[in-house]
């Protein structure tokens, strides 16, 4: 009877021991489960960018004027370096030129410790439709950069170098100031000039921004208005590697009575101080269960 009596609690305390390992095993287990993280920053670069709206006949026919020349961007690492930007169906149906440059040339780079937009134009044309023997501007150098390191302030730069002509005119351009350009019977441009953001973590530069108006001797032939903008980089400064903590318990440090230290000798796991101690408290519960029963019937 005794001998009886004994082994019930002894099945259902195995059967507690194992649900206090289930329960105990995920919790060590994802204890472990930490991953590093990291962001390798950003950068973009692009030669020539143009929002314009192109109304011919009167504004009976509404041409969007979009193009891009050299546009890069990173993580991946690219550079570009196309000297024209052309466009079809705007002049006649024959091929337009936007932009004709000796120099053109776009580089992005993010290699987790530095992120670099880069662009450099060299003796650029830029024509709008309306206006075949006449350049909306040219430059001799305009150069924009962006530079975001691990650890340090963001950098922006754009400089324009050389003679500057808008509509055929010869202007003296402000740096970080804009210049009103008016041509009789032509049109009107407003420029800004070597514009530059910086925050904590990024920057941007733009060379030259444009906000046209032209309508030729006003035939309404061809209205153009719209921005153009002409050498801009920008960046994003990359992140380092996070290692996260595994989550920290304030009784890892303390080991249940009757647990065994050497746990590399038994082929234990951290989780065997817990199964062990819940182990031996449900134990001696038992055992004194036991001792009543047994004084019960004494």
């Amino acid at each position: 009877m005794n001998s009886n009596n004994f082994r019930m609690p002894a099945r259902r305390l195995a059967t507690v021991a194992t649900v206090t390992a289930l329960a105990t095993a995920p919790a060590v287990l994802g204890a472990g489960a930490a991953h590093a993280t990291a962001d390798h920053g950003r950068a973009s670069a692009v030669v020539l960018r143009t929002g314009l709206d192109v109304s011919l006949l009167n504004k009976t026919v509404n041409v969007p004027l979009a193009v891009t020349l050299n546009e890069v961007q990173a993580p991946r690492s690219a550079e570009r370096t196309a000297l024209t930007a052309r466009l079809d169906g705007v002049d006649g149906g024959r091929p337009f030129t936007v932009l004709g440059a000796e120099v053109a040339t776009a580089t992005a780079t993010a290699n987790g410790k530095l992120a670099e937009g880069s662009v450099r134009v060299a003796h650029a044309k830029l024509h709008v439709p309306g206006l075949p023997l006449l350049s909306l501007i040219e430059v001799g150098t305009v150069t924009a950069k962006a530079t975001c390191e691990a650890g340090k302030a963001p950098v922006a730069s754009a400089d324009v170098l050389g003679a500057v002509t808008v509509l055929g005119k010869r202007v003296t351009l402000t740096a970080g100031g804009a210049t009103e350009v008016k041509v009789p019977g032509v049109g009107e441009v407003r420029l800004d000039l070597s514009q530059r953001r910086t925050t904590s973590r990024t920057a941007a530069a733009t060379a030259l921004e444009l906000k046209v108006s032209v309508n030729p001797l006003k035939l309404n032939v061809a209205e153009v208005e719209g921005t153009v903008t002409l050498a801009k980089a920008t960046c994003e400064a990359p992140v380092p590697a996070r290692h996260p903590v595994p989550g920290h318990d304030p009784e890892a440090g303390v080991k249940p009575q009757g647990a065994r230290a050497d746990l590399a000798e038994t082929g234990g796991n951290s989780a065997t101080p817990y199964i062990a101690g819940g182990a031996l408290a449900l134990l001696l519960v038992g055992g004194g269960a036991v001792a009543v029963a047994r004084r019960r019937k004494g």
